[in-house]
């Protein structure tokens, strides 16, 4: 942890750092563009140099940081070509509390310093994300973050209007900072830290046991799942560490990294030299060099291969070449020792050559170059000669990058793995022997398992929503605005309460009789009931509002119900004549016969019947104005027209 506190550092300092120079350039660039005086335009390019190579500097050390502090750390330790991690972004502090505090008051209308505790339990988890320990525990911390802005988004963050907060994250590779007020960066952000978290867990697993070998491999597929997901779900990120061609890369990059684990894994317990076996072993390598292709093809694309860090282009390109290497040269042993004998499966071994390649070599038959002694020889050369370019190769881009010449072991690995081709060739190369040495054709790649992407359950780990005492995020959301809850006194008139419940929590008033004295206070049909006495009630659902109403007196309780403010775009402010003729009847209700509808209540006490519902009907001949059809409006309301 302190390790990782001191990393943060070093990371952050060079963040501001780039943010300073980036600002330079931009005022550097726009004088340029600005003066027409010759002396100025010299001084200003050659401060723009100045600045530019200060910014190139300041690039390679993040990523130094980013890119290669988890191979220098394992690599010596172990026997294996390094991976490569996938650094976090790095994050500024945000406040939570004014701006929800504040949301709260004026949008829940509840006292916004009440959830206190749960704004402090946002904000010390979001810190907590900004260094996870790097073992699945942290992943989970982050996933579980992840899910509280799930329920964090629709709670405060309406798609109409801003509350205030910031958030700030900084580009994974070159550290240009992205602010933005929209959420949906926060959860990309974490999402892609939730991957380069995998990736690490991934590159330090103990590569020399099988167990270590398949946490690397579930770590790098989660990893490529996560990426994935990401990719799919944020489509438009304003940071370029996110976007569509950089994630694809990353997808592949992951991926190979997986495959290459999986090779690992089938030679760990060791290569037996056996034609088959070769064989197996020569295209399972293949297919790792395939994919590291892949990598690079994508790495080396424009804008790409002017944000990716040099380490990885060329590691990328000397693993291709590595494992194509390898391909060559266990096909030339295959070759070269294992001649074909009476006792041997010539139709199992005709069908596995032929299965190596496109196109037989000169278009010869396996049939004819297993029977034929010299050609298998021929072949088997040919295929060293491919080895050894491509070890030699490898090695070439190996001293191109620094971060690479740091790796002792890698060098090791390269040098012995041209060592041995070159032992090989001596060993099956005659002195006399003067011929033009073939083209060996490229093998097929095939593996038993490929790897893919998986994307984790980590994603959508069940938490409790800090804000669950608001209320069911389905109904209190910042989409829907409500007013301050009215406090209305019920009464029993005749052991009636005048209305029904019906719905989940919470629970609305249904069948509201207009002359029960709820009614007269100003409780209205569809409003949503919160409290009842002291007990709040946003989460009961019918039965348990029953059982807090059915002991109500004579001198009755306070309940409390909150109305939706509805903003109505466009409707024009006139009245029709029969909206008139609907006023004029409700200023004297009483004027007209109104039969008294039955009440949740008093549908068991005055009919003593059971019933499976809790809803009650209007009678029949129930000819009130309420009952009237209304007119109807133009469909001109819109929940994002509410502020």
């Amino acid at each position: 942890e302190l390790y990782d506190y001191k990393l943060q550092n070093k990371r952050a300092r060079l963040n501001q750092q780039i943010i300073k120079q980036m600002r330079m350039r931009a005022g550097a660039e726009n004088l340029l563009k600005a003066t027409s005086n010759n002396k100025v335009r010299e001084q200003v390019v050659l401060e723009l140099s100045y600045v530019n190579s200060d910014l190139q500097l300041l690039m390679e050390q993040l990523e130094g940081l980013n890119s290669s502090v988890d191979v220098y750390q394992n690599v010596q330790e172990t026997s294996s070509i390094p991976l490569i991690p996938l650094g976090l972004k790095e994050t500024k502090d945000v406040d939570f509390s004014v701006a929800l505090k504040d949301f709260i008051l004026e949008h829940y209308s509840e006292d916004g310093s009440n959830f206190q505790v749960e704004i402090d339990d946002l904000m010390d988890l979001r810190q907590a994300c900004r260094t996870p320990s790097r073992n699945p525990s942290g992943v989970d911390l982050l996933a579980s973050y992840f899910s509280q802005l799930s329920f964090l988004e629709p709670r405060f963050f309406s798609p109409t209007r801003q509350i205030g907060i910031f958030f700030t994250w900084y580009d994974s590779f070159t550290g240009v900072p992205v602010c933005q007020q929209n959420i949906s960066l926060e959860k990309a952000s974490i999402l892609f830290n939730m991957a380069a978290l995998c990736s690490q867990i991934g590159t330090r697993a103990d590569r020399q046991t099988q167990a270590g070998l398949e946490d690397a491999i579930a770590a790098f597929q989660k990893s490529a799942g996560v990426l994935h997901y990401l990719k799919e779900t944020f489509t438009h990120t304003p940071s370029y560490d996110m976007s569509p061609a950089m994630l694809s890369m990353l997808i592949r990059l992951m991926v190979a990294q997986a495959q290459e684990c999986m090779f690992e894994q089938i030679t760990l317990p060791g290569i037996r030299n056996e034609f088959f076996s070769l064989l197996k072993i020569a295209q399972e390598a293949a297919k790792v060099g395939e994919t590291y292709s892949e990598v690079h093809q994508s790495m080396i694309q424009t804008p790409i291969k002017n944000n990716v860090p040099f380490f990885w282009t060329t590691m990328s390109e000397l693993k291709t070449n590595h494992y194509n290497s390898l391909a060559h040269y266990f096909v030339s042993t295959a070759l070269l020792d294992h001649h074909l004998t009476p006792s041997d499966d010539e139709d199992k071994q005709e069908k596995a050559l032929s299965q190596l390649y496109d196109t037989m070599p000169e278009g010869r038959s396996p049939l004819d170059i297993l029977k034929d002694k010299e050609e298998r020889r021929r072949i088997g050369k040919a295929h060293l000669q491919r080895s050894i370019m491509g070890h030699e190769e490898a090695i070439r881009t190996h001293s191109r990058c620094r971060h690479l010449q740091k790796l002792d072991i890698l060098s090791d690995i390269l040098q012995a793995g041209l060592k041995r081709a070159l032992t090989k060739f001596e060993q099956n190369d005659k002195e006399d022997e003067f011929t033009d040495y073939m083209l060996a054709p490229d093998i097929i790649s095939k593996t038993e398992k490929k790897a893919e992407m998986e994307i984790p359950a980590a994603t959508k780990v069940k938490v409790k929503d800090l804000f669950q005492r608001l209320g069911p995020l389905s109904v209190f959301s910042a989409k829907q605005r409500w007013s301050a809850p009215r406090t209305i006194r019920l009464r029993l008139q005749d052991r009636d309460l005048g209305f029904t419940l019906k719905g989940d929590a919470p629970v609305q008033i249904q069948s509201l009789d207009p002359l029960c004295p709820a009614a007269a206070e100003g409780l209205k049909e569809g409003d949503y009931l919160v409290a009842v006495g002291d007990t709040e009630c946003k989460w009961l659902g019918v039965s348990d509002v029953m059982k807090l109403l059915k002991d109500v007196d004579e001198e009755g309780v306070n309940i409390r119900v909150p109305t939706k403010s509805a903003t109505y775009g466009g409707l024009p402010k006139t009245y029709s004549m029969i909206c008139l003729a609907h006023d004029e009847d409700d200023k004297n209700p009483k004027s007209r016969k109104v039969a008294k509808k039955p009440s949740f209540l008093s549908w068991g006490l005055k009919n003593k019947q059971k019933s499976s519902s809790t809803l009650s009907l209007p009678n029949a001949d129930y000819n009130g104005p309420w009952n009237r059809p209304c007119p109807t409006y133009p469909n001109s309301y819109n929940e994002s027209a509410l502020y």
